[in-house]
């Protein structure tokens, strides 16, 4: 195996280890969604689904 793999390898398990407790309390202590939250998502994705649907059908 290649150190450079090792290494990379390891600091990936680090980031992991470190960041797991901070998205733990997010996810915990995070908003809770309301009627109208959905939309805000579903419009944007729409649109953006749309438009790669029409670049795909100029090609």
């Amino acid at each position: 195996m290649d150190w450079t793999k090792i290494i990379w390898a390891l600091l990936l398990g680090a980031m992991i280890l470190f960041l797991w407790p901070r998205a733990k309390h997010m996810l915990k202590n995070s908003p809770k969604a309301e009627k109208g939250d959905w939309q805000a998502v579903v419009l944007p994705m729409a649109f953006v689904i749309g438009f790669v649907i029409l670049l795909i059908m100029m090609v």
